[in-house]
């Protein structure tokens, strides 16, 4: 999988995941829309992997009732992937570079010539 792929499928989870925390699934169109102002390449992908997603959700859930209704036990949840840790760098101060004394160019030494 490449980085882009990688990266809409981080954001697909948890803009997803988000949307079902909050109740509001308007997060989800929100990052696309941000994504597509700056990298379409991104933006399908993560929309692609939002579709994926939701269509598996209710695939899944199709099956459980219809295993429900012949009296068998629904299949199993499968375990939610774990959010992806995002972590936040910190901006480290460079410490400031010592002061360096400028010869003011009238007083530098010249340079010699050799023999013209």
């Amino acid at each position: 999988m490449n980085y882009t792929e990688e990266t809409a499928n981080e954001l697909a989870d948890l803009a997803l995941a988000e949307a079902e925390a909050s109740g509001s699934p308007k997060i989800v169109d929100q990052i696309g829309e941000l994504l597509g102002a700056s990298s379409q390449s991104l933006q399908e992908a993560y929309l692609t992997a939002v579709r994926v997603r939701r269509a598996e959700a209710r695939a899944r859930e199709l099956l459980a009732e219809a295993a429900i209704k012949r009296g068998a036990q629904p299949p199993a949840k499968r375990a939610p992937k774990p959010a992806p840790v995002i972590e936040v760098a910190q901006t480290v101060e460079e410490p400031p570079e010592p002061a360096v004394e400028e010869t003011p160019v009238e007083d530098a030494p010249k340079p010699k010539r050799k023999g013209w």
